[in-house]
């Protein structure tokens, strides 16, 4: 269990120590033009990330998603693995769930979050949206319940959700990420490790507000690192969240494998062939009665107020008919 808390999303398949496989960068010649070289998989045709371009996406209704157990506060680990810096918690006999969208009834346990990031505040995203790139773009993994493990489920088409959540330049803090920026400079060296101060509270990260978590895009898609497995649903929110200019320059302080800082750790988009992409949109309790028009409502107000007035006036003819 211990070499889950040293490698992200994919990257426990290339631990070269364990399991003898070729490391993979983001330039040169193990960077991302090479990785089907040593890893197949990686130019299959359901790859991630992709451009979601809103024009042909389609729009779904589905169930609303249900976490459980993200407002649980629990000490956490960061890591520098020399590709992204990750972050876990000490949850494993209680950890965050999440079902609901998408997944359908099916449940996913969270297994760790990590960014991605650019040289720059206005690239660092993998998935793009109508070709719009972020500075940054933080990874929730989860697994499918049912595999029991990380492991075991990236063996199945649907082991694994991630969730996607963008970032852009502020010139303003966001407090939600001070602790993790904070600890950075402890885990600038590459298998470097820093438990976080205070314990990490994953509403805030992944629940930042109900109108957020209800507005995303999902595709099936695979992981964005080798061996580029496609076994995952990938639920991408489309409001991004800010971060300030220096907490994102932090991250580019981490130095990678080759012992560099690691500047930009994305994949470029990739083609999305046969896929559909699709839009959740809200299913509010009025949203299958008709609207109502003001201009309707104006009409009505004035046939209502005109009937008031024949009525009085047929009231006023009757009572003097009466009296003659």
């Amino acid at each position: 269990m211990m070499i889950l808390w040293t490698i992200p999303i994919g990257l426990f398949f290339l631990n070269k120590f364990s399991y003898g496989a070729q490391d993979f960068s983001y330039d040169g010649i193990h960077g991302p033009m090479h990785w089907a070289e040593d890893y197949q998989s990686c130019v299959g045709k359901h790859q991630s990330p992709i451009n979601i371009d809103e024009h042909n996406v389609q729009n779904r209704i589905f169930p609303p998603l249900v976490f459980q157990r993200l407002e649980v506060p629990h000490t956490s680990l960061i890591t520098n693995n020399g590709h992204t810096v990750m972050i876990q918690t000490n949850n494993k006999s209680d950890p965050a769930l999440v079902s609901g969208g998408p997944l359908g009834n099916n449940i996913y346990v969270f297994e760790q979050l990590h960014f991605h990031w650019g040289e720059n505040d206005f690239k660092g995203s993998e998935d793009y949206i109508n070709n719009h790139p972020f500075a940054m773009e933080l990874h929730a993994v989860f697994y499918k319940q049912e595999y029991d493990s990380m492991a075991a489920a990236v063996n199945h088409s649907d082991g694994l959700a991630v969730f996607a959540y963008f970032y852009e330049a502020d010139d303003k803090e966001n407090p939600t990420y001070n602790a993790i920026v904070e600890a950075l400079p402890n885990v600038e060296m590459v298998n470097s490790k820093h438990e976080l101060q205070e314990p990490l509270l994953l509403e805030h990260l992944l629940r930042p507000n109900n109108s957020t978590i209800a507005n995303y895009f999902t595709y099936n898609g695979s992981l964005t690192t080798p061996p580029c497995s496609e076994v995952v649903t990938w639920i991408d929110f489309k409001d991004p969240q800010l971060l300030s200019h220096e907490q994102l320059a932090a991250f580019r302080n981490l130095r990678s494998s080759e012992g560099k800082k690691l500047t930009h750790n994305f994949r470029p988009v990739q083609p999305l062939f046969d896929r559909l992409v699709y839009h959740n949109i809200l299913d509010n309790e009025n949203s299958h009665k008709p609207p109502i028009d003001n201009k309707d409502n104006s009409q009505n107000g004035e046939l209502s107020i005109h009937n008031k007035v024949t009525m009085l006036v047929i009231f006023f003819v009757s009572m003097l008919l009466i009296t003659i």
